[in-house]
């Protein structure tokens, strides 16, 4: 019985040892192959490394050769079109300022017509027995002149058929300075004026003044007394009245 126990225990272990014989020998070998194929890769790594380097290298250049470009042609600039110049806007003129004088139209005044001579006596043929002495002719009856001017009835401008009106002084516009000028005046047995003077101020003088001017300029015709012409003197009024007042 034991020999029997003896000889199963035996060959229990030599097929146990043959499987572990078995299993430990593929271990090994794959071990190996697995040792060769490192060893075979450092080699190659390490023969690798000692190979020199190569020497002659080519060096290739490329060029490249972009194409040409296309030559655009400019196109012809047109001129620039004329701006339309803006039109000047028309200059209203301040509204004009007119100049009323008071020249009213009156009727000449009455010239008194010279009397007429008194008829001479008719003188009596003398008797022939005794002649009587010849009478003398009555003086004939004359009306003196008048030593100073005549004043007229009307204005100045009656007896001045060329009479300017008056300027209106700039600066009076400006300040707008108004009045009525009441101007005295003599006129020689021409005609002429041979003074001027105010009579009635505006209460501006540039006013008074332009008034003494615009009637030293009137042409008028002479005062006529019993037929022959005389010194006279009348009244003339300028007014400066501004537009709109």
């Amino acid at each position: 019985m034991v020999s029997m126990q003896g000889e199963f225990c035996r060959r229990a272990w030599v097929v146990t040892a043959g499987k572990s014989s078995g299993w430990l020998g593929s271990r090994l070998a794959g071990l190996l192959l697995v040792l060769a194929l490192h060893a075979g890769v450092f080699y190659g790594l390490w023969r690798a490394r000692l190979l020199p380097a190569p020497t002659d290298e080519t060096a290739l250049f490329v060029n490249f050769i972009a194409p040409p470009e296309e030559k655009k042609t400019p196109e012809p600039q047109r001129p620039p079109e004329p701006q339309p110049k803006p039109k000047p806007r028309p200059i209203e003129p301040p509204p004009a300022r007119q100049l009323v004088a008071e020249t009213p139209v009156t009727a000449p005044a009455d010239f008194v017509a010279p009397a007429p001579p008194p008829k001479a006596e008719p003188i009596q043929p003398p008797v022939a027995a005794a002649p009587a002495p010849t009478a003398a002719p009555a003086p004939v009856a004359t009306t003196p002149l008048p030593t100073g001017p005549v004043a007229l009835s009307s204005e100045l401008s009656v007896v001045c058929p060329h009479h300017p009106d008056q300027r209106y002084p700039v600066m009076s516009k400006r300040l707008e300075e108004a009045g009525r000028v009441l101007v005295q005046v003599e006129l020689s047995e021409t005609g002429q004026i041979t003074s001027a003077q105010v009579q009635s101020s505006s209460g501006f003088v540039r006013l008074d003044n332009a008034a003494l001017a615009a009637v030293r300029t009137w042409r008028c015709t002479p005062a006529i007394r019993n037929g022959q012409p005389v010194r006279a003197s009348a009244l003339q009024s300028f007014k400066f009245e501004l537009q709109g007042n």
